[in-house]
């Protein structure tokens, strides 16, 4: 029996929402560092730039959603619970900042000595963390997941 044969054989179906989990939240948590260690006064500036209302308290909890939320993703933790806060950020950023841009992430302006030049992203990215979440939710964060194992603990 070839590698290939027993690998098909195998249900392997709990695994995969291991590499889902790990990258989305992994995600998450940078941006939410990114704006920690900025200071979230400098994303309050865009929120009101953006007529988000009530700036200084959005800062602070898209902040704290996307660094514990991204946290809970990772592990594997409260997954369906943690993605709809988590959806909704994706949302507001899609639907107030990227979509103006169209839809590629990546967008080459222009090219430098230094390299090429690229103009803000679409809202591409945005869809598959949305995408992401969703089939988290739909499949549940697979066995090597704190949600898991807390149900093996209550049987």
């Amino acid at each position: 029996m070839n590698n290939t044969f027993a690998i098909a054989t195998k249900n392997y179906k709990q695994l995969a929402p291991l590499f889902l989990r790990l990258v989305i939240g992994f995600g998450f948590m940078v941006h939410g560092w990114a704006k920690l260690s900025r200071g979230p006064a400098g994303f309050e500036k865009l929120l009101a730039q953006l007529n988000i209302p009530f700036p200084h308290i959005m800062a602070w909890v898209s902040t704290l959603v996307e660094l514990v939320g991204g946290l809970a993703i990772f592990l594997g933790a409260f997954t369906s619970i943690t993605a709809v806060p988590l959806i909704f950020t994706m949302l507001v950023a899609m639907f107030t900042i990227h979509i103006h841009y169209g839809f590629s992430a990546i967008k080459t302006i222009g090219l430098t000595p230094q390299g090429p030049l690229f103009g803000p992203p679409g809202y591409e990215i945005n869809l598959l963390y949305i995408a992401g979440l969703i089939s988290l939710v739909i499949t549940g964060p697979g066995v090597l997941s704190v949600d898991a194992w807390l149900v093996k603990r209550r049987k």
